[in-house]
């Protein structure tokens, strides 16, 4: 009917959880803990490769002495190389690993481009805790698979859920959710470059046809 609106109106998603007591060590393992399972994933038939292995044992090394800075960087090195099209996908939720490529378009095509800054953090920050505990939630359905006691982190990662789904999230959400980090952390072996797989050879050059004399 004339003056009808061409889709219904956005519906606010629910608050993020607050951040109290976050640091930035705890986020590296945000990333770090669950790169480390990805790397132990079925999909690496024959190991992982040494391509992924080199920055992710330099992000450990690099977060073993407190550079939390250049362990950043590393891990900022494994994703890229995850997004590479010559590796297999890795199954959701462990995709959200790798760089996101964002394809160039124009601002009015984002749904989020008119609202306040306040409010796109806010989704940001929502969609961050929903994507951690997928993660978290894939990573302990690794281990029991694996036959690695996971008993304890099931009921951490029950709390976090039962939080994140509160109409106001509660505030034990990262601390439980950091807790499933720690326990993983201290379960899943990390992979190791004496274990990996040989990097990929370089492309042999491609000979030219001799020019005539």
């Amino acid at each position: 009917m004339p003056g009808a609106p061409n889709r219904p109106p956005d519906i606010a998603p629910p608050p993020p959880p607050s951040p109290d007591g976050e640091t930035p060590e705890l986020k590296l393992l945000r990333r770090l803990t669950p790169a480390r399972v990805a790397l132990r994933l079925d999909v690496w038939k024959a190991g992982p490769p040494k391509e992924f292995v080199e920055p992710f044992v330099k992000a450990e090394t690099l977060y073993g002495s407190g550079d939390i800075v250049g362990a950043e960087a590393a891990l900022d090195q494994l994703s890229v190389r995850l997004a590479e099209p010559r590796w297999p996908n890795l199954p959701m939720p462990f995709r959200t690993l790798r760089v996101e490529i964002v394809q160039p378009q124009p601002p009015h095509y984002d749904p989020e481009f008119p609202l306040p800054p306040a409010e796109k953090e806010a989704r940001k920050a929502r969609r961050y805790a929903e994507n951690q505990l997928a993660l978290a939630r894939a990573s302990v359905d690794w281990c029991r698979a694996h036959a690695i006691p996971s008993d304890d982190l099931e009921v951490a990662l029950g709390r976090a859920a039962a939080a994140l789904a509160a109409p106001t999230p509660a505030p034990s959400f990262w601390p439980d959710v950091d807790a499933v980090w720690a326990g993983l952390r201290a379960r899943v072996p990390a992979p190791t470059l004496a274990a990996a797989r040989p990097a990929a050879a370089a492309p042999a050059p491609i000979d030219e046809p001799a020019g005539e004399s």
